[in-house]
């Protein structure tokens, strides 16, 4: 076992503190008036960065992409397809704006959304795509758009592990009609908390900043309509802490890369784990995890969450079941008085999307590719030590490797 600690998480320094001291000294340390000086510059930033024009900073990622849908006019009741391996945030928030998500299946080497899989789930109530960006891929916007494009439909893109990703060398979020990015404590860029929508279209921004600023309009873009908004504005004070954050974006996304690329070197040398698989046209990707597809039948058999225990327990921080599939999911809502439209909907199986998240997927959080190219060998160390005590581990009592049983018979 390695005992050396790996890099810590969110990373700050003198610059932070400088800055958050500013911010402290200008005494405008909440959302209002909106956009406050650090949001309004960062929002513009941040949107450049990324190829769009428009920017709006919100309270965290999922009311991003709940107001963005809203912006976008998906209209209540409208069906949004969403992949089934995501977070639960991605189908809450369709269910928060009043739609009724949809679940399609993932790209088996890629656990990014299928367009396959998307085109079979239309129907004439679909009136959204909404694709993640997961883990360290980029979900297929050029095919994702022409299906869009030739159905009517509206693009919303979750990026809230593509800080900095780019397709075809442009900017996550800037295919669709918005993007939805996150400031969680540990996504690429960290504020604590916090979001931002990014737009193309001036149209959404103008709604946006109603929803977000209790209906009030942009000053300089008076219209002759309002809206009942929320109070679901950033801090100037996190404003000014992701300044710094996007500062250093490029440079850890460069030895995160590095380190990624080196590790999928080494793990040639090792039978049964192969990273997600990378399309040439992500020109620039962004790990936020490193993520490996597990093959059990290379090691002897033993259960994922048995490999993701022994790991832990040699020093490699990691998940198993860091995702579930949705449609399994006891967190999401299945309450006919409260959602009947969504409840009433007969979902189909995804199983690429139940294999990654029960038999596959095993998640390395992107704060190990920032440490030295050298310490990337602990990986295949520790895998081959498992594969060596693989008939000791399978007997192993674990909550996880029991749980993963039960969820296999109710999927059988």
């Amino acid at each position: 076992m390695h005992e050396r600690p790996w890099p810590r998480w969110p990373i700050w320094d003198a610059g932070d503190e400088a800055v958050l001291l500013e911010a402290l000294g200008r005494g405008e340390w909440g959302g209002f008036p909106m956009p406050n000086h650090y949001a309004g510059r960062f929002a513009a930033t941040f949107a450049h960065h990324h190829d769009c024009a428009f920017g709006q900073c919100v309270v965290n990622g999922t009311v991003s992409l709940e107001l963005a849908l809203q912006a976008m006019r998906v209209e209540p009741g409208a069906e949004v397809i969403v992949p089934a391996y995501t977070f639960e945030a991605t189908a809450a928030a369709v269910l928060f704006a009043g739609c009724v998500p949809v679940f399609a299946d993932i790209d088996d080497a890629t656990y990014c959304l299928d367009p396959a899989s998307v085109e079979a789930r239309l129907t004439e109530r679909t009136q959204a795509v909404l694709p993640v960006h997961l883990g360290m891929r980029m979900a297929d916007v050029d095919r994702l758009t022409e299906i869009c494009r030739k159905h009517g439909l509206a693009l919303l893109e979750d990026c809230a592990h593509a800080h900095g990703a780019r397709w075809r060398d442009r900017g996550a979020g800037s295919f669709g009609a918005a993007g939805s990015f996150s400031f969680q404590t540990t996504k690429l860029m960290a504020a604590g908390e916090g979001g931002i929508v990014v737009t193309n279209d001036e149209a959404i921004l103008d709604r946006l900043f109603a929803l977000v600023n209790c209906g009030r309009q942009r000053p300089e873009r008076l219209q002759d309509h309002s809206v009942i908004g929320h109070n679901y504005r950033m801090t100037d004070l996190q404003a000014a802490l992701l300044e710094t954050q996007l500062s250093r974006l490029d440079e850890q996304h460069h030895k995160r890369n590095d380190n990624a690329s080196h590790l999928d070197n080494l793990l040639q040398e090792v039978e049964g784990l192969v990273p997600l698989a990378r399309d040439e046209r992500l020109t620039h990707p962004a790990v936020y995890q490193y993520v490996l597809r597990y093959d059990a039948s290379r090691f002897e058999d033993l259960p994922r969450e048995a490999v993701v225990a022994a790991l832990n327990a040699e020093g490699i921080p990691c998940d198993g079941r860091f995702y579930e599939c949705l449609t399994y999911s006891e967190l999401l809502p299945h309450d006919p008085a409260r959602y009947p439209e969504w409840s009433a909907r007969e979902q189909a199986r995804c199983p690429n999307a139940e294999r990654a998240a029960w038999d596959e997927a095993i998640w390395i959080p992107h704060q190990v590719l920032l440490d030295e190219a050298a310490e990337m060998i602990r990986l295949p160390e520790a895998l081959e030590k498992i594969r060596r005590n693989a008939d000791r581990l399978r007997d192993l009592k674990h909550p996880a490797i029991e749980e993963q049983r039960v969820v296999r018979g109710v999927r059988e």
